[in-house]
């Protein structure tokens, strides 16, 4: 029996087979996968989603710290471009299934874990998308609230003024979050050209009035050797790599919604690693410039905006308040909101996941986190990356290496299908992620392995890739040889001249 249609790449379930689908406790209008005329993101889509998540301040002062520790310019964009080459990886292998099957990461991790197991990546992603969502509206709030003391006199004497500031932009993020992935295909389309004018704006007033680039661009490295530099570039690597390694693992969220491999394969590989390297470069070269306009470098683009007037201070507040907005909504609610709409497809929605995200990031105390910064980065922050590059490894194994792209859409959606597994769990993707996360974890403990540590994310990955890809050598959830074409129609029609595909079709 035919149960879902391949068109132009697109995997879509037979009209029949959905609405049978419609009932199930594991169905629902977010969690389904997307209908033909639904992918309807193009390439500027993704490329305008990325440029308005990487334009932000973390982005902008990532090579300060690389700086910090004895790199010179070049050696840091450097280290920024390779990080962000080598998450970019996983990034589009991952992008495939979202857009071949259009399903969401939650029913693709069902996939490798079951459909109760599916809940331990999607919660371990969503836990630390949730405490980046309270840090980065914390972020902005400080941000916001710093411009509006330089604008106002009184402001700052105002009782509760911080307060009032974090409840409004919690509020503004939230309500862009409850409309759903469409609100931020608008939201990045307005964010990255406002944010990326700014920028280059910022980079040519720094340079006319400094008369050049500065002192920071002309600091030679502090390494004299290389191995002294290695020591300090593969953490710094790692770093850069952490920086989007929860967005390699759900970007199916959004490449669902995606028109074609090709469009959103480019988008990205052009979009990504330039953009985070670039607007890192813009960083440095105005930072260096306000050595000599201001005698200290900021490295802070909000403490070198409230040096400006009144006027340009709103400007960069609405820039700031764009920048924080994009990220934190794109990067940081998506994930934990259909990870909890999981939890219970049948009563929770995407909306009402978005809100108990924002809820919980509260009940998480950014600014009791952001108190102890350092303790929190090479805590808990540093350690993510060990669990999300294990998680990432299986999601790569799974659909490329063992299943070799190919599933049955129907029984991702079917509590008693092949991908039920052992009463819901796959017990060989529980075992890769615990053989992916302790051989790391060796590090900390055996000093001659602290190399291991070091690059977590990246060991992790492979051990789990190698892992996962033995366990399930006969596993019988895969589909046999000619079973997939049982299953699928091949619909090889012309596509029509008008672009009718192109128009939204989401529904939330």
């Amino acid at each position: 029996m035919k149960t879902q249609v391949e068109k132009q790449g697109i995997v879509t379930l037979t009209d029949e087979v959905a609405a049978e689908l419609s009932t199930s406790s594991l169905w629902n209008e977010d969690l389904r996968p997307t209908t033909f005329a639904e992918h309807s993101w193009k390439g500027i889509n993704f490329a305008t989603l990325w440029i308005g998540m990487c334009l932000c301040i973390p982005a902008y002062t990532m090579a300060s710290g690389m700086i910090t520790l004895g790199m010179n310019w070049w050696q840091a964009i450097g280290t920024i471009f390779i990080g962000n080459v080598i998450v970019l990886i996983p990034i589009l292998l991952n992008s495939h299934a979202g857009t071949k099957f259009g399903i969401p990461y939650p029913v693709f991790a069902r996939l490798w874990f079951g459909d109760k197991g599916a809940h331990i990546p999607a919660m371990a992603r969503a836990i630390v998308a949730a405490g980046w969502f309270g840090i980065n509206t914390w972020i902005g709030t400080g941000a916001i609230d710093t411009l509006l003391a330089a604008s106002f006199s009184g402001w700052a004497n105002l009782p509760g003024h911080t307060a009032i500031i974090f409840a409004l932009f919690w509020l503004l993020n939230v309500g862009v979050a409850y409309k759903g992935p469409q609100a931020i295909k608008v939201l990045g389309a307005i964010s990255a050209p406002v944010v990326g004018v700014s920028a280059i704006i910022l980079l040519i007033w720094a340079f006319t009035r400094s008369g050049g680039w500065g002192p920071i661009l002309e600091t030679p490295s502090k390494f004299e050797t290389t191995g002294a530099f290695l020591k300090v570039f593969f953490p710094a690597l790692t770093g850069v790599i952490a920086f989007w390694a929860t967005l390699a693992l759900n970007i199916p969220d959004f490449c669902r919604y995606a028109r074609n491999q090709k469009s959103q394969m480019v988008a990205q590989t052009l979009s990504l690693p330039l953009t985070m390297s670039i607007f890192s470069f813009i960083g440095i070269a105005v930072s260096s410039a306000t050595i000599v306009i201001f005698g200290e470098a900021l490295w802070d683009p909000v403490q070198l905006i409230a040096k400006f007037p009144p006027f340009v201070i709103f400007l960069g507040t609405v820039v700031i308040v764009l920048s924080s907005l994009t990220i934190n909504v794109g990067a940081n609610v998506v994930a934990p909101a259909r990870a909890i709409e999981n939890l219970n497809p049948r009563r929770i929605t995407f909306a009402m996941g978005a809100l108990i995200t924002g809820l919980f990031a509260i009940l998480l105390q950014p600014w009791y986190i952001m108190s102890n910064f350092g303790n929190y980065i090479f805590g808990w922050l540093g350690t993510y990356g060990a669990l999300l590059g294990p998680i990432d490894g299986i999601a790569i194994a799974d659909y490329w290496l063992v299943r070799k792209r190919q599933m049955s859409l129907k029984e991702l959606y079917d509590p008693n299908g092949r991908y039920s597994y052992s009463s819901g769990y796959n017990k060989n993707g529980i075992y890769a992620l615990i053989i992916g996360v302790l051989i790391p974890a060796l590090g900390l403990v055996v000093a001659p392995l602290h190399f291991l540590w070091e690059n977590a994310w990246t060991v992790g990955l492979f051990i789990s890739i190698i892992a996962y890809t033995y366990l399930m050598r006969e596993d019988k959830s895969v589909l046999k040889a000619g079973e997939y074409e049982q299953i699928t129609s091949v619909d090889t029609a012309v596509p029509p001249s008008n672009d009718q595909s192109s128009q939204p079709g989401i529904s939330q």
